[in-house]
């Protein structure tokens, strides 16, 4: 047993990790949908969330270098700034509603919303401050009500005229900040050990790899095709979270 996980175990998580570093690695998100359902088949929930925040973070560290330049830091500031200091709002929610009608709403809404971008509908020009705040306040209220605070930032990026590459490059800085503020917590509630460490020395090789590869993948990738991928991965993510609500 190494860390706390059978060799089948271990093996099967590490190609979980594998996969879904490819897709984080396309991307610039989805990932932790691939590992979160995945790794809870092998490990505790408990014990999956404070590994999986520290892997968002080191899969966004290795993708940032190559995708810096395209990063819209003037949107991404304000985004990052509004979804930390909503989460907290997101808790209470979640204390005071129930969950399943509230993960329902968010699904269909997602799923909606990505078939809308589909058929074409885009904003004209990039929006506002109110807009861009007002997106990363709907995250963090997500984010600790349901974990899923993601796809708004993800349709707020791909709503607007800004190319893929920029779209793609500020999701990875999102997501490394705000991950990053979630693994402080995690380590100052007790809940990164040094067993959650150690599974992430472990996972970090063919979570590298699986980056390298779609990161590839992103590099020879046509616009509207990588467009649609991504249209394509938040139905699925919205699919799935209405079919855990519900079942």
């Amino acid at each position: 047993m190494v860390a706390g996980l059978e060799p089948a175990a271990l093996a099967f998580a590490a190609g979980a990790v594998l996969v879904g570093g490819v897709v984080r690695g396309y991307t610039g998100f989805g990932s932790s949908m691939v590992w979160v359902t995945s790794l809870t088949l092998v490990m505790p929930p408990a014990a999956v969330v404070p590994v999986i925040l520290a892997m968002e973070v080191l899969a966004s560290l290795h993708l940032l270098p190559q995708a810096w330049r395209a990063v819209d830091w003037r949107s991404v500031g304000p985004l990052v700034a509004a979804a930390c200091l909503s989460t907290p709002l997101g808790v209470w929610l979640l204390a005071v509603t129930p969950a399943r009608p509230m993960q329902v709403a968010i699904s269909v809404v997602v799923v909606v919303t990505a078939i809308v971008l589909w058929r074409g509908y885009a904003l004209r020009r990039a929006p506002g401050m109110a807009a861009t705040i007002g997106a990363g306040v709907v995250s963090g209220v997500l984010t600790g009500s349901t974990s899923a605070g993601g796809p708004p930032v993800v349709i707020f990026y791909f709503a607007t005229p800004a190319g893929v590459d920029v779209a793609r490059a500020s999701l990875i800085a999102f997501f490394m900040l705000t991950d990053g503020v979630g693994v402080a917590i995690a380590a100052a509630s007790g809940l990164f050990t040094w067993q959650s460490a150690l599974r992430v020395a472990l996972f970090l090789p063919p979570m590298l790899v699986g980056t390298a590869l779609g990161s590839r993948r992103f590099v020879r990738a046509d616009p509207e095709a990588f467009r649609r991928a991504v249209l394509l991965l938040l139905v699925l993510l919205g699919a799935a979270g209405l079919v855990r609500a519900l079942v």
